[in-house]
Formats: C-alpha cells, sequence, structure tokens
C-alpha cells in the first residue's frame, strides 16, 4: 500500500512539473543596451539597397547570382535577379500584407500572403519573412510573440548570449569586436537546430556585414549573401515594396 501511494504521489509530481512554467530571466541592464544597439542599428525609418552576390548551395546543385537587394525593417524585401544580359528574369517583392513574384521569361505573376511556405515555393528555405530580413541586415530575428529568458557569458574574444523562449523555442548569438554581431544558432521547440547565421567583412562606419551566410541544419542547403557599396537611407516610402501585375501575365495566386 505505502509503495502504491509513492508512485501515485511521484506521477502527480511530474504531472504538475509539466505543467510549471519556465522562469522568465530578462536581460541585466548591460546586455539590454547591447541588444537594443544591434536591434536598432537599422532603423525601421532606414531603407538598405545594395548589389549583392548570392551562392546559393542546394542538393541540386550550386547556384551564384548577381542580384539588386533592398530591405527594411520590420518585413519589407525586393529582389531582382540580374542575367549577365538584360532585363532582371525574377522579381520578388514582400510586405507585411502580400507577397508577389514576377517570372517574366515565363509570363507568369505569382501574389498571396508573405508567409515562409509560400517563399519556400521559390526558394530552398522555409524562413519567416522578419527572420530573412532581420538576418539581411545583420541583427538577430526576434523570438516574437512570447516571453523570452536571456543569459550573458564571456568567451575568448567573444560574447555569447543565449535567448530561450516560454515555447522552446531558442537561439544563441555571439558578439564579437564591438559588439558586432558575428554568429546566430536558432533552433526550434524541441531544441533542433534550424539554421547557423555567421557574420564577416564589416567595414567601419556601417553596421551591416559584408558577407552573411546561411546554413540550414541539414547541412545540404546554404545561401551566401556578399554585399557591394551596401547605402543604408532614411525613407519611409515603401512603394518600392509593390509590384504592379504586368498586362498579359498569367497571375497565379500562392494561397
Amino acid at each position: 500500500m505505502i509503495f502504491r501511494k509513492m508512485i501515485i504521489l511521484l506521477l502527480i509530481a511530474l504531472m504538475l512539473g509539466g505543467c510549471v512554467k519556465r522562469e522568465i530571466i530578462p536581460p541585466d541592464p548591460l546586455t539590454q543596451n547591447i541588444l537594443s544597439a544591434i536591434a536598432n542599428a537599422v532603423s525601421e525609418d532606414d531603407v538598405l539597397s545594395a548589389l549583392v552576390q548570392i551562392n546559393l548551395v542546394t542538393l541540386q546543385g550550386t547556384y551564384p547570382v548577381r542580384a539588386a537587394l533592398v530591405v527594411k525593417k520590420p518585413s519589407y524585401l525586393r529582389l531582382e535577379l540580374l542575367p549577365l544580359v538584360g532585363t532582371p528574369d525574377f522579381f520578388l517583392t514582400i510586405t507585411p500584407q502580400e507577397m508577389k513574384i514576377l517570372l517574366p521569361a515565363k509570363g507568369e505573376f505569382y501574389h498571396g500572403k508573405p508567409t515562409g511556405d509560400n517563399l519556400s515555393q521559390f526558394l530552398p528555405w522555409k524562413f519567416n519573412i522578419d527572420e530573412i530580413v532581420a538576418i539581411l541586415l545583420s541583427s538577430y530575428p526576434p523570438l516574437s510573440g512570447e516571453p523570452v529568458s536571456y543569459q550573458s557569458y564571456s568567451e575568448e574574444n567573444a560574447q555569447r548570449i543565449e535567448m530561450n523562449a516560454r515555447s522552446g523555442k531558442s537561439q544563441t548569438i555571439w558578439l564579437g569586436k564591438n559588439n558586432r554581431l558575428i554568429k546566430i544558432i536558432r533552433r526550434d521547440e524541441s531544441g533542433s537546430e534550424l539554421y547557423t547565421v555567421v557574420y564577416k567583412d564589416y567595414k567601419e562606419g556601417t553596421p551591416v556585414a559584408g558577407k552573411v551566410t546561411i546554413n540550414m541544419a541539414d547541412g545540404a542547403t546554404s545561401m551566401e549573401v556578399k554585399y557591394s557599396d551596401p547605402k543604408i537611407e532614411k525613407n519611409k516610402d515603401t512603394s518600392i515594396f509593390d509590384l504592379p501585375a504586368p498586362v498579359g501575365f498569367k497571375s497565379i495566386m500562392m494561397d
């Protein structure tokens, strides 16, 4: 009887333990200042524009392309792939409300919600739009919509900050000289790694790294983005992120 009661009490304790919410630890003041400086180095009133060299690696092969890139927080993006000769043959625009893709060679115009699922129909990854925008701006993507705990550690020539959301999602970021972001590892609710981002080649006077490399956890998919003369300008006009449907093109709804 006593043994049976002990088993019942143990099961109740385990059940209650599973219901206990994780303690939320706010960042200390120094860490908070550092994170705020990184997150606000490029503000929502800023627009980043640059020519970029993109090296995309997938199971199917390696695809080096030149592109014109325009990015604005929180989730605005314009990408035009530039051929060696002629006009761009791939246009992508994203706003918080809509995603549009134009394929001139096929005469097709796609439009739908700005979701990772829709983006993955054309690019070999499934990213939330605010994540990829933050990454391209040399910032860390938010663990949005839920409380987050922070812990900071000093390492040789770097500072490591752990961010853990109550849902189980987490990420680790590393800061180098002058608190420049140099690496991110992002994980899902189960703790499995989703992707790693490495930032290199910062230039004096700009908060954006000259080279951003995203390595997916599958070990086979990666994207390297090299910036050429990036410009950051104050501009609240978001019309550049709209893509009107051309006359005569086939309109295809992605949702």
